[in-house]
């Protein structure tokens, strides 16, 4: 199991989160790459993986749908177990992710101990469009605090939407970056950029770690 760990993720790293992927990039896109040293900036240690899927893709270039939820948990589980081994007792784990992946990282957290905090990077509230199709039924069996960094333009979920969901949500911490569409990019008379709400979203995980987590 091949693992992207950033300069800041060492064996005695106090926090480390396992960034996850969306259903069609990479994990080392440009946008995961940029939110990894964003977030170590902000004393936050990551580790990346790839899916099954994405590992063949990059193998023989052929795009794929992602597998399967059960085969999506259990491999991200295997990397929970993994880091969890190497890690220790004495650090915290958090699962996250882009999108999808931070989706899995959710319905993770619901499922299993051993993870102490969730952060979602662009959460898939419900595909685009389709207001009937929620996915946050399992935000109320969380084992943990979660996190939510959502653009305000993004089409999987927007602050309007929330209404009649409150239910649900109140059981995450939802922060929005103004502007922000799925890949946190702003519109061009914006007087920030994607790099801007990136670095917002780093330093919103920093403050979630300290206020819900080491508080």
């Amino acid at each position: 199991m091949e693992l992207i760990k950033t300069k800041g993720y060492v064996s005695h790293s106090e926090v480390v989160l396992i960034l996850a992927h969306g259903a069609g990039a990479p994990a080392d896109s440009s946008f995961m790459e940029e939110l990894a040293v964003a977030l170590e900036r902000e004393g936050i240690g990551t580790v990346r993986f790839e899916f099954p899927y994405m590992q063949k893709r990059r193998l023989d270039g052929k795009k794929r749908p992602p597998d399967r939820e059960p085969a999506l948990l259990e491999y991200f589980s295997t990397v929970v177990d993994q880091l969890r081994t190497e890690l220790g007792s004495g650090s915290m784990i958090l699962v996250g992710g882009k999108s999808m992946g931070g989706r899995m990282a959710s319905i993770l957290a619901s499922r299993r101990d051993g993870i102490d905090g969730v952060v979602c990077f662009g959460y898939p509230f419900h595909p685009p469009g389709k207001l009937d199709r929620w996915r946050t039924a399992h935000f109320r069996d969380l084992n943990c605090p979660m996190l939510v960094l959502q653009g305000t333009r993004d089409p999987f979920g927007k602050p309007a939407e929330m209404d009649d969901h409150e239910q649900e949500l109140e059981a995450i911490r939802l922060r929005w970056l103004e502007g922000g569409n799925h890949d946190f990019q702003p519109l061009k008379s914006q007087a920030w950029t994607q790099g801007d709400l990136i670095a917002s979203a780093a330093r919103e995980a920093r403050i979630f770690v300290d206020e819900q987590l080491l508080a």
